[in-house]
């Protein structure tokens, strides 16, 4: 596919300004969803990608960087339109502080020059959360804030008054319509596809509710520890890298009210709504857990209490999900690697009076493209009136004309297109640390759990008479 084949011709001409160009984030995931927009026809019909670091280099150097990530991270500069992509490669070196802008303030203006002075201006701070305050003063203070966009990766913040204190920064130099907060997991096709799921059948819009919902369960169990950043993920856990974060955004997602249109500011508005009706956590209601073994990598402390595991249960103060729980888990070093929404339906009133507890479940995997599974009771041929479970499943990735994007190849995507609508907002994040706070104020004991485990057996009791759909009913 040629670079402009399918672009969204109303984007105007761009200057895509990439800091921490050189880090480990951009190098696996930044730059090659830039490279995959190319191929699919995405960018702007003109562009230019600035990486700004503190070392200098030539921007033949950093084109040829830029190859070499794609190289190992893919896809393959000779699957895409490499020539025409490298030609709008440039480097501004020196680094970027609020004393000494580097080479960046003339790389812009070059950049413009060969655009245009109205070219929109993106900021994407592919760096860690540590360096958001000075980065964002920075920007103000040269003057590349006014018009702009600006994405920061998560955490946006790794409290709630680290959480205050950046936000109170970040709104001295931008308006909140300039701020895109990535969480990827919105960005996930099958994460987006709740919406169309729910609101365009019927057969789903009608059971999505208290009346019908028993129970929601959204489960990320990881296989994989934490050794290649183990540093930062002690001072972090799962707690902060995953439940305030990206679980209680997709349980957001699941529970929101239907939105006046799909609008990004409908959208937004409907999924701060329901964020606001979170029931703060009871500490009772949360499990702790650490893998056996964490103590021994690299960089951890050997008197570390830092959860690798989180298990909680949440209630949701509206009128639709009034007294149903939303289990919530995710933890390192489990048994399997899942991405999935599950509601567990009420068992049904009538004649049929031994339908097991889940015998009636919708279930959604997250990853890759998305996949939809419902279990339903059916009877088993033969001469008897005799019931089995039985799945229904249809792989989105199946269906006709379909082109699934990666997470931050969408979000990429929408900033450059300013659809804020999968993006966390300033009060939305807000409510997810008032809902986390009794937990950080009265911390559960960390359990240990084996690697390869279903997590501490202290989780189990949470989940009731249902048990984990996964692990537990397997």
């Amino acid at each position: 596919m040629t670079e402009n084949a399918t672009s969204d011709r109303t984007s105007p001409p761009t200057v895509f300004v990439l800091f921490g160009a050189t880090g480990d984030l951009a190098r696996r995931m930044v730059l090659p969803a830039f490279f995959q927009l190319a191929q699919h026809g995405l960018l702007p019909p003109d562009w230019r990608l600035v990486g700004s670091g503190r070392g200098e280099r030539s921007d033949e150097d950093f084109v040829d960087h830029v190859r070499g990530a794609l190289e190992e991270f893919g896809p393959s500069p000779d699957d895409g339109p490499w020539d025409e992509f490298a030609t709008r490669l440039r480097f501004a070196g020196g680094g970027f502080t609020v004393e000494d802008p580097g080479a960046l303030l003339d790389a812009v203006s070059a950049a413009r020059d060969d655009l245009g002075e109205e070219a929109q201006l993106v900021h994407y701070l592919s760096l860690p959360p540590k360096a958001f305050l000075d980065y964002t003063r920075a920007l103000g203070e040269h003057g590349l804030a006014e018009g702009s966009r600006v994405v920061y990766e998560k955490p946006y913040g790794a409290s709630p008054d680290g959480f205050r204190e950046l936000d109170e920064v970040v709104h001295s130099v931008f308006d909140e319509q300039q701020v895109f907060r990535i969480d990827h997991f919105l960005g996930k096709e099958g994460t987006q596809d709740l919406h169309v799921l729910r609101f365009a059948n019927g057969l789903f819009e009608h059971v999505w509710s208290r009346e019908h919902v028993a129970q929601v369960q959204i489960d990320v169990p990881e296989d994989l520890d934490v050794a290649d950043r183990a540093d930062f993920y002690d001072g972090t856990g799962a707690t902060l890298d995953m439940l305030v974060t990206h679980l209680f955004q997709v349980a957001a997602e699941v529970a929101m009210e239907p939105p006046v249109s799909f609008a990004a500011d409908d959208i937004l508005a409907a999924r701060e709504s329901v964020l606001a009706a979170f029931r703060p956590l009871a500490p009772e209601d949360v499990v702790l857990g650490q893998f056996e073994g964490y103590r021994d990598l690299d960089g951890v402390p050997d008197d570390s209490t830092t959860d690798t595991f989180v298990a909680a249960r949440l209630f949701i103060d509206s009128g639709r999900w009034r007294g149903v729980p939303f289990l919530l888990r995710t933890g390192k070093r489990m048994a399997a690697k899942e991405q999935r929404v599950s509601l567990v339906l009420h068992r049904p009133k009538g004649p049929v009076n031994d339908v097991p507890a889940n015998g009636n479940v919708i279930s959604l995997s997250l990853a890759g493209a998305g996949a939809v599974d419902i279990d339903v009771m059916a009877k088993r041929p033969g001469p008897d009136l005799a019931m089995a479970p039985a799945r229904v499943s249809l792989d989105l990735s199946k269906i006709p004309g379909g082109d699934p994007l990666p997470p931050y190849v969408s979000l990429i995507h929408d900033v450059l297109t300013g659809d804020r609508s999968l993006f966390t907002t300033s009060e939305g994040l807000a409510q997810t640390w008032r809902a986390l706070q009794p937990v950080l104020d009265d911390r559960p004991e960390v359990h240990p759990y084996e690697p390869d485990s279903w997590g501490p057996a202290e989780a189990t009791a949470l989940a009731g008479e249902h048990g984990w759909l996964l692990g537990q009913t397997e």
